[in-house]
């Protein structure tokens, strides 16, 4: 069973972290100029499958519940930067083996060409004991697999999630990537990372990266500081970046999961609007699907990486 975390209707409400983007013809006299923006965004029926063949007439975008003008609508076929988290705590013990079983096909999915012949780059990190790389970014599904095989739980070790977010959050911006995406596999284990919320979600922000969180076995129950900061950082990172948080009380339920998700990032759908330029940027985004029983969710893109 999994918590339920897709609803027909539901607009995406996402904090705004990006800056000016590239601006339109400034037009007669006392006239605004807009500028372009940029949204990467999922839209999934009630089974959660991808919705192909979507045009500019399917999407509402808002911003400060202000509706805007939206320019093209195409398929995103940028490729992604994408940071796989796995518990490779003491408490994941018996979870390893469904990762390590769900993993290769979600490898496999994202590594293969798009239809403009880009591959998606992978890395997947360890967060047991320490924030530790398995394999860095690569797009060999042989090279992943790799780091899939050394997916092992640390004996007598926590779990440093939130470390290992801020870490990768820091680390995908020196490398300037351009459509990244954060994964998240972990249980209800002992989080060790000393930090509040907060000093998470501002990186992971900054670097303008959806954030997946996918919990194993029994919610966590824990009063402690550390599992109320990351159970914020799972509930608000995934919500204000365009991803989803769910709840997979069996880990068999995983294989599935990570491929539905595989296919929703391979599906993305780039869309284009225009805002009018202000000194003050809108508080929140919502996009949504105007055809009913749809879900839409986005990620903006981050200005400096914007084109008009």
């Amino acid at each position: 069973m999994t918590r339920p975390v897709l609803f027909a209707g539901v607009l995406l409400a996402a904090e705004v972290w990006v800056g000016p983007a590239g601006v339109r013809g400034a037009g007669p006299a006392g006239q605004r100029t807009t500028q372009d923006r940029t949204l990467f965004v999922s839209v999934v029926d009630q089974d959660g499958a991808p919705v192909p063949d979507l045009g500019l007439s399917d999407f509402v975008v808002k911003e400060d519940n202000v509706t805007r003008e939206i320019l093209r609508v195409s398929p995103a076929d940028e490729p992604m930067q994408i940071a796989v988290l796995v518990d490779t705590s003491q408490a994941a013990r018996s979870q390893i083996q469904y990762m390590r079983q769900a993993l290769p096909d979600f490898a496999t999915i994202l590594t293969a060409p798009n239809e403009a012949g880009r591959r998606s780059e992978i890395a997947i990190i360890g967060v047991g004991e320490r924030p530790t790389i398995l394999s860095d970014y690569s797009i060999d599904p042989a090279q992943v697999k790799k780091g899939i095989d050394r997916i092992w739980a640390a004996p007598n070790s926590g779990m440093y999630l939130l470390d290992a977010i801020v870490e990768v959050s820091q680390g995908l911006k020196k490398r300037e990537a351009s459509r990244p995406v954060i994964v998240a596999i972990a249980t209800a284990g002992v989080e060790f990372s000393n930090r509040y919320h907060d000093q998470v979600l501002d990186p992971l922000k900054a670097v303008g990266a959806a954030f997946y969180a996918l919990a194993l076995g029994p919610p966590d129950t824990s009063l402690s500081i550390e599992s109320r900061e990351r159970a914020i950082v799972l509930d608000e990172g995934s919500r204000v970046t365009g991803g989803y948080y769910e709840q997979l009380l069996a880990g068999l339920a995983l294989p599935q999961k990570l491929k539905l998700l595989a296919n929703q990032l391979k599906h993305q759908y780039k869309v284009v609007y225009a805002r009018p330029e202000s000194l003050i940027p809108p508080e929140k985004i919502t996009v949504s699907a105007v055809k009913p029983g749809l879900v839409a969710r986005g990620t903006p893109m981050k200005a400096e990486q914007a084109r008009p």
